[in-house]
């Protein structure tokens, strides 16, 4: 079980970093990791050499980061890989392909996303709820007229970072 879960939290983590960064004159080899990457990444210590260099790197970028974690981020890196584990193969590739526009976007957008994402997790869950259950309801065409009073709204909304301290 432990080792099934050290190798599912090597994997999200893998999905979490776009470009490991790793030791540019390093050959990537075994003995070059850290002992708490080489605990993390236990179940590959035999075939470690036959991986590709790439994959190395992400493997050990990944562990780093996990060995990083406290124990509550490790807690919702499960949770989150065992969220991802239950997802078919087209909504994984649904979530990937959304992470790929996400990451097209301006650090404007992206901004703007995450604000809106962040007020809709801070709303409670009755009112949640019923924003789904009504925006599930409406027609495309419908979504689309509130995602773009949305933009308008957010386009002429003073930034918080843009304005004078009181």
């Amino acid at each position: 079980m432990k080792l099934k879960f050290l190798i599912s939290m090597v994997a999200v983590l893998m999905l979490g970093s776009g470009s490991a960064v790793y030791a540019q004159d390093s050959d990537g080899g075994w003995d070059e990791l850290t002992d708490a990457q080489r605990e993390v990444l236990a179940p590959f210590a035999e075939r470690w050499e036959a991986l590709p260099e790439e994959r190395r790197q992400r493997l050990a970028e990944g562990a780093r980061r996990f060995a990083d974690m406290d124990a509550d981020q490790r807690a919702a890196a499960r949770d989150r890989f065992n969220t991802w584990r239950n997802l078919n193969d087209d909504q994984r590739a649904q979530i990937r392909d959304r992470y790929r526009q996400f990451q097209g976007l301006s650090p404007r957008e992206k901004a703007r996303i995450r604000d809106n994402y962040r007020r809709f997790r801070e709303m409670p869950p009755d009112r949640r709820r019923e924003l789904r259950d009504r925006f599930r309801n409406m027609t495309p065409d419908q979504r689309q007229k509130i995602r773009d009073r949305l933009r308008e709204r957010q386009a002429t909304r003073p930034r918080r970072n843009d304005t004078v301290p009181r």
